[in-house]
């Protein structure tokens, strides 16, 4: 358990650090505020979810969620999160929202949903949008429409463009709290390229080469 806090409060500390950056660079805008020690400071996450709210027309947005890590397992060390609630025709009157509901919001929203992209600080990795009241609305299963990439560096989103090929996977709680041990340490920058490194750390054991010979004799037993 303790270890579970320290590995939290890390994450939260690299994030404290590229909202204090923010801060500096809002300065103009009313971000000066100090921030808290293992996470974002209330003044921060006002000013994005204000942000967030002058950025769609007026009762566009029901609620604004600003995750740190540890509030939710899909935001990475050393970055932060905004989860938008939106409000849609039909709600008031009992209706039940479905894709047509997502797309017709982000139809309608395009040119806000660009300046807002552009707008936010870097540090926070995902924007999730979703229907107000949607019935299950916490599970990532649920209708949303998400802006996602933002805090990769440059070099990861260019390695994006390489010859790769995507693979989901579902981490429990033991590794991904390996994986995100490697951030918060300064191996990797991200969840994705420390599975790479954990890969690639496995074929340098000996053990892997006796598999992969191994792999090989399977292979020519199939072809006799």
């Amino acid at each position: 358990m303790v270890r579970s806090v320290r590995l939290r409060r890390a994450g939260k500390s690299i994030a404290a650090a590229g909202y204090a950056h923010y801060c500096c660079q809002a300065g103009d805008r009313g971000m000066t505020g100090p921030l808290a020690e293992d996470g974002m400071d209330k003044a921060v996450t006002d000013r994005i979810e204000q942000q967030v709210r002058q950025a769609f027309p007026e009762g566009a947005i029901a609620r604004v969620q600003v995750l740190q890590y540890g509030d939710d397992p899909e935001v990475e060390p050393g970055q932060a999160a905004v989860r938008v609630f939106f409000d849609w025709p039909g709600r008031s009157e009992g209706g039940q929202a479905d894709p047509k509901t997502v797309h017709r919001f982000v139809t309608a929203n395009a040119a806000a949903l660009g300046v807002l992209d552009d707008g936010l600080p870097r540090v926070i990795g995902w924007v999730e949008f979703r229907p107000e009241g949607e019935a299950g609305a916490a599970s990532p299963h649920g209708l949303s429409y998400r802006i996602t990439d933002r805090g990769r560096p440059a070099a990861a989103r260019d390695e994006a463009t390489e010859d790769r090929t995507p693979v989901m996977v579902r981490l429990g709680a033991v590794d991904l709290a390996t994986v995100d041990t490697l951030i918060t340490t300064g191996v990797v920058n991200s969840r994705a390229e420390g599975l790479r490194w954990a890969l690639s750390r496995l074929r340098e054991h000996p053990a892997y080469a006796q598999l992969r010979q191994q792999a090989h004799e399977n292979d020519e037993l199939k072809t006799r």
